[in-house]
């Protein structure tokens, strides 16, 4: 029955994943091909990424109240009508509200399918089970992008397919029992909770700059990234490519990087990855009008720095004091959807008034500063969690 349930639930996240990994290009591309400016189309990016931040603060109650199962079935109901709602009215602000409805939705599916795999997994299997959770995002979002081209065919397609194969993971979850979670967290003053922060941000806030990073790099290569190369006369087909190729880097070497920090250290490993990010995007700058050269790059970009966001919650919880971990774990995310609201906009912004300068530099600069950062103050993450 575990593994029966633990299969539909990752699936379902990868169903999520797919929609997630498919809108942000999408939708880039269609208001580009109607003359929305590159600012506003990262605006209306931002609206997922908003809706996330709207629902975080009231999660937790539902969950213990009704359970797993009815808070993901509304979150994946959420994501179903909105997506099959696209194409009914292609205007700023129903798209923008479409969106944050989906980003409503897909943050509860996701809060109520990590803490149930977490809560049911055995200890031994409770990694796995956790990275193979993240790994089938990654496959979802990874795919997605390919299916930008079919809005050639019909500019409805992408979006009644993507609404038709999430009802197909909505019904399979009826046939899982429900599940409470197991213990509840008591409720604390807001004074309390903002002291917590506090604490929390003055022992690892160096740690919460590698998800801020890959919020911004990801939202940025998905939402205004489209954009730019379409400006600069490259193939809707290539940009697919190109945006699935630095999704599947990261997948591939999620884990062997998570390993190698666990010997040498998350600061270590968080230099390396930036400087040689920060280079490879470089050098993709200089290969625009080389396809093959340029995929390369964004590949090996996507090996680098597509892990950042894992390690900084690894590197997090070295620096945190084990009692703080639940507040670090959310400024994680608090950082992630920040950096994930920034890069649509100043990457549209950057389009925009910056042009004749290549879009990848925007990301390099961005690099480096977290890597001069971590440089300068992250000496206490040279600590490895197999020493401590």
């Amino acid at each position: 029955m575990n593994r029966f349930r633990f299969w539909i639930l990752v699936s379902i996240v990868a169903i999520s994943g797919f929609s997630q990994g498919m809108l942000l290009p999408l939708i880039a591309v269609i208001f580009e091909n109607s003359g929305l400016s590159s600012s506003l189309n990262g605006l209306n990016a931002t609206a997922l990424y908003i809706g996330i931040l709207l629902a975080s603060p009231f999660m937790e109650q539902p969950l213990r109240k009704y359970g797993y199962k009815p808070v993901i079935l509304v979150g994946g109901f959420l994501v179903v009508i909105s997506l099959a709602l696209f194409p009914l009215w292609q205007t700023f602000w129903f798209w923008f509200f479409l969106r944050l409805l989906i980003g409503i939705g897909d943050h509860a599916l996701h809060f109520a399918t990590q803490t149930w795999i977490t809560s049911f997994s055995p200890e031994d299997k409770r990694g796995r089970n956790i990275s193979l959770y993240g790994v089938f995002f990654g496959i979802g979002f990874a795919t997605g992008p390919l299916m930008t081209p079919l809005v050639d065919v019909n500019p409805s397609l992408p979006f009644i397919a993507s609404s038709l194969l999430c009802l197909i993971g909505w019904v399979f979850l009826f046939f899982l029992k429900n599940e409470h979670p197991e213990q509840e967290i008591g409720v604390n003053s807001f004074f309390e909770t903002i002291k917590r922060f506090k604490k929390a941000w003055k022992y690892a806030w160096i740690a919460f700059l590698p998800p801020l990073g890959y919020g911004f790099l990801e939202s940025s290569l998905n939402g205004s990234f489209p954009i730019y190369a379409l400006r600069t006369g490259m193939d809707l087909t290539n940009v697919s490519v190109l945006l699935a190729s630095f999704a599947i880097g990261g997948i591939v070497f999620q884990i062997p990087l998570g390993v190698l920090s666990d010997k040498w250290g998350r600061r270590n490993v968080l230099l390396v990855i930036l400087s040689l990010g920060c280079i490879s995007f470089i050098t993709a700058s200089f290969l625009e009008n080389h396809f093959m050269g340029l995929a390369i790059c964004i590949f090996i970009a996507g090996m680098l720095v597509g892990s950042t966001f894992s390690l900084g919650i690894s590197y997090m919880t070295d620096l945190m004091p084990k009692n703080l971990l639940p507040t670090g774990n959310l400024l994680c995310g608090i950082a992630f959807s920040l950096g994930s609201l920034g890069g649509p906009f100043f990457g549209g912004l950057f389009i925009q008034f910056f042009q004749g300068i290549s879009f990848f530099h925007i990301i390099s600069f961005l690099l480096f500063i977290i890597f001069f950062l971590t440089f300068s103050y992250g000496n206490r993450g040279m600590v490895s969690v197999a020493k401590q």
